[in-house]
């Protein structure tokens, strides 16, 4: 295999949604699956045995669920991203997975070309949520945490002025490539200052960045967010 293909982890307690998963991502030949799982418990050995860059993870899982192997894999030391797998739209355990470390979430019946594209997405560090979603996620956050903003992150002392502008706009929703033509930068800049605002406020993806834009009023359900 190339060093650039993608390494996938499936996890998923119903073999045959393992079974197509494995088909479409494995026809991609930017992907590679490199072992599966039936259970949110396995997904820890998984990572450890077979270092995938992506992990595919079903949220209702027996013995263990998809948030609590989320937490259990994200920290560990270079975890890959996770991507939830749900039969329901913004399911309430979908929001949990985001909040423990999740890149995003994709419906199980994600058309086989966007489910492919979604992996390229999440394993070049961006994550799988439109502005509309994001919104909603921040809404929810509001109504279930209402003094949130009363805290402000420390990391956020530590950002320049440009990294502020670039943590709003991923407080809204934005991708990488809306931000540098909002910013006037280039995506790679634009991913570059996401970097290191992943490393100043000890976030692991995009929705964690966009509560804690939300909490100091940057960006977020307020702004104005492209559909």
């Amino acid at each position: 295999m190339a060093e650039d293909v993608i390494r996938v982890a499936l996890v998923d307690d119903d073999s045959l949604v393992r079974a197509g998963l494995g088909m479409i991502l494995g026809a991609d030949p930017g992907i590679e699956i490199v072992g599966e799982g039936a259970d949110g418990s396995e997904a820890v050995t998984l990572v450890h045995r077979h270092r995938p860059d992506v992990l595919l993870m079903d949220v209702r899982m027996p013995t263990m669920d998809g948030i609590a192997a989320t937490k259990a894999v994200t920290a560990l030391a270079e975890a890959p991203r996770i991507i939830m797998l749900t039969t329901f739209d913004m399911d309430e355990y979908v929001f949990q997975a985001l909040e423990a470390g999740a890149s995003g979430f994709l419906l199980k019946d994600t058309a086989p070309q966007d489910l492919a594209r979604a992996v390229h997405v999440i394993a070049g560090g961006e994550a799988m949520l439109s502005p509309t979603v994001t919104k909603r996620m921040l809404s929810h956050f509001s109504e279930a945490n209402p003094g949130a903003r009363q805290d402000r992150h420390p990391g956020l002392d530590q950002l320049t002025e440009r990294e502020t502008e670039v943590l709003g706009a991923v407080g809204a929703g934005l991708s990488n490539a809306q931000i540098g033509m909002r910013l006037f930068m280039s995506e790679a800049t634009v991913k570059a200052h996401v970097s290191k605002i992943f490393a100043k406020l000890d976030c692991t993806n995009r929705v964690q960045i966009a509560i804690i834009a939300h909490e100091a009023g940057l960006g977020g359900i307020d702004a104005e967010l492209p559909e």
